[in-house]
């Protein structure tokens, strides 16, 4: 499976990976495998080396990059033999993703998954809620600014610690 064949998402040119799929979102439901993309978000890395930096068995590595393998979320960079054996190098396929129309209970599992991820977090983090009344232009502004803030943000480098950023803007269903 390459970058640009993904079930139900296409990666653009800007990196990011539109999900739309039932197995994509099903994959993003479990927080290990949200751990895994976070910890390929800069470089691909075998089982071996996941599994060390997360403290997790390599089996159950193994096990979570095959359902994110499949759901089109990462893909295999790069192939060597090494004592008789595979190794796999892994990558993420979008460097952000998108969700494109997520279903209720698809949308429920993704943002348990970050919770999950946020209160393992060892420092402080931003939860903030806010109900705006914007004209439809101004949303629009503001949901452009926002995406551009997040992917315009400069990173300080490989050594300095990895942040979750989520951002969500919807309108409030009228009564």
């Amino acid at each position: 499976m390459t970058e640009r064949d993904t079930p139900g998402g296409e990666t653009g040119t800007d990196g990011v990976l539109d999900i739309s799929a039932p197995e994509q979102f099903a994959a993003l439901a479990h927080p290990l495998r949200q751990r895994l993309l976070f910890a390929l978000t800069h470089e691909a890395a075998t089982i071996s080396q996941l599994a060390v930096r997360l403290g997790v068995a390599k089996g159950s590595v193994a096990h979570h990059l095959k359902t994110l393998h499949t759901a089109g979320l990462v893909h295999i960079a790069e192939t060597r033999t090494v004592r008789g054996g595979t190794e796999h190098r892994y990558r993420r396929t979008g460097r952000r993703l998108r969700i494109a129309e997520p279903r209720p209970a698809d949308r429920a599992a993704l943002l348990n998954a970050v919770a999950q991820e946020v209160d393992r977090s060892p420092d402080e983090h931003l939860l903030s809620l806010r109900h705006l009344r914007l004209t439809p232009e101004r949303a629009r502004r503001l949901r452009e600014t926002l995406a551009e803030l997040v992917d315009g943000a400069q990173e300080d480098g490989p050594e300095q610690p990895v942040h979750g950023v989520l951002v969500v803007m919807y309108e409030q269903e009228r009564p």
